[in-house]
């Protein structure tokens, strides 16, 4: 990958690592799962519309309405509730741990959808040796469970969303402005969870610390994620970009140890072992190089000749 993905893919997998810990926060507070998710969306937002109205980029997504909305369901109005009713029922840590699947689901989507996503080699057998240890920790730690493997249920159906967001990102929207894009989807997420707010509203104020988290994930998480993760996408590629999700497992562990008191099992610190091993393999350059069809994020219709670092300012981006 050029250093510009690798400075993506860095960037992301420290603020995709912190949501678990504040969603954490968040729902053992009370705040409804879908509130939560509603809240950091308007709040994400708010923030992109703002700089993609003032840089004057907002028309450039009129045309591409119907992949909006496509991205905004699978990557944020499905993934998002799933999760924090998630961690609803198991540790912030183990939330982390279990989204680690979504890049064995590009791998499999790739195989009717994305020729360019399809892996081999080396880099299939990282995914499988990263599967290998979601399996060890479902298997280990919470099997028997039934309100904990519900709540991995949805985890796992999140992850799903998570693997096919960025194949329609890469597809359809990764050559646009990722502020606008992000921005625009993030409003279109904002009236898809409404009616769900409306039948499931917080019965009290949440407290500080809630609120406090509730900001956090929509101006760092949602809001700077996206943007980053979307220029991840357009330079390393969907099956590359969603191998950070192998990483943030580390950063949500530790904080979860930190902050939550939480003691991973012997299931999740051996599945985490496996992860990481799964990352590094998973990263592997193939034998040709990844075919790419946008190298800047913020210059529409740009198209990559080679590889390497693009001269110009990065947009800024969140989840």
């Amino acid at each position: 990958m050029s250093r510009r993905a690798w400075l993506a893919f860095a960037a992301v997998s420290v603020i995709w690592g912190v949501p678990y810990l504040f969603i954490k926060v968040a729902v053992d507070d009370g705040v409804p799962p879908a509130f939560l998710a509603w809240v950091r969306v308007v709040i994400g937002a708010a923030v992109l519309v703002a700089i993609a109205w003032r840089a004057g980029i907002l028309r450039s997504v009129r045309s591409r309405l119907r992949w909006l909305v496509a991205f905004a369901v699978v990557e944020i109005v499905v993934p998002f509730p799933l999760i924090a009713a998630g961690e609803q029922h198991v540790d912030s840590s183990v939330a982390a741990i279990i989204i680690a699947t979504a890049p064995l689901f590009v791998a499999l989507l790739a195989l009717r959808f994305d020729a360019t996503e399809r892996t081999g080699g080396r880099r299939l057998t990282g995914l499988f040796i990263g599967l290998g240890g979601v399996a060890a920790l479902v298997g280990v730690d919470i099997a028997g469970e039934a309100d904990e493997l519900l709540g991995a249920a949805a985890l796992v159906v999140a992850a799903l969303g998570y693997a096919a967001g960025p194949m329609i990102l890469k597809r359809h929207l990764a050559h646009l402005d990722q502020r606008a894009v992000m921005g625009a989807c993030l409003c279109v997420a904002a009236l898809l969870l409404a009616p769900g707010v409306a039948l499931d509203p917080p019965q009290a104020m949440p407290s500080a610390a809630a609120l406090v988290a509730l900001a956090v994930l929509g101006l760092v998480c949602t809001a700077a994620g996206l943007v980053v993760y979307g220029m991840l996408v357009a330079e390393a590629g969907a099956g590359r970009a969603l191998v950070v999700t192998y990483v943030n497992p580390v950063v949500a562990v530790a904080l979860g140890v930190a902050f939550l008191g939480e003691r991973p099992g012997p299931g999740a610190l051996f599945g985490l072992v496996l992860i990481l091993v799964g990352s590094w393999l998973a990263t592997a350059s193939p034998g040709a190089p990844e075919d790419r069809t946008v190298d800047h994020i913020g210059r529409p219709g740009l198209v990559d000749a080679a590889p390497g670092p693009v001269a110009g300012p990065a947009a800024p981006e969140t989840r």
